[in-house]
């Protein structure tokens, strides 16, 4: 399903992109880089997670990874139908095969990634029509806290 920005996001999906950012924060300050995901169903919290990359010496530690596996766990299933899965940027590649294995239903994300993302910016994972999946995206809620933290990151490394 193709992206959208919308303009109408819920209380409960501001609730949680601000929870994701949370987390984006506390990754700063282990060095890792500032995304934060939140993954929820039935409006409950099943997991939150940050970057974990660096920390866990671990290539697939990205939040939105850490959070599946952590809300699987929760749920008893690898799979989390009616689930949504907040994070404060673009997902890549590899994280788009997760929810996609995962069954997320819905998709928010704060902030294109114009050099990784698989969403909008680059290969468009989630529109392939082969996939036997289909994911409902939104974007550009909290967009402007989510660059501004990954901004600030890549400037003081510079």
């Amino acid at each position: 399903m193709s992206a959208a920005i919308s303009e109408t996001f819920s209380d409960w999906d501001h609730h949680c992109m601000r929870l994701a950012l949370d987390a984006a924060e506390r990754a700063v300050k282990l060095g890792e880089v500032p995304v934060g995901a939140l993954v929820a169903r039935d409006e409950q919290v099943l997991a939150v997670a940050h970057n974990a990359v660096i920390t866990q010496i671990d290539p697939t530690g990205h939040a939105e990874v850490l959070a599946l596996r952590e809300a699987a766990a929760v749920a008893g299933n690898y799979r989390l139908p009616g689930a949504a899965l907040y994070v404060t940027l673009e997902p890549c590649t590899m994280c788009c095969g997760a929810l996609i294995h995962a069954r997320i239903e819905r998709l928010v994300f704060a902030t294109p990634e114009p050099k990784a993302g698989a969403v909008i910016s680059t290969l468009k994972v989630l529109d392939n029509p082969q996939l036997n999946h289909r994911v409902s995206v939104q974007h550009g809620l909290e967009q402007d806290r989510a660059s501004a933290l990954l901004s600030d990151f890549f400037r003081a490394r510079r």
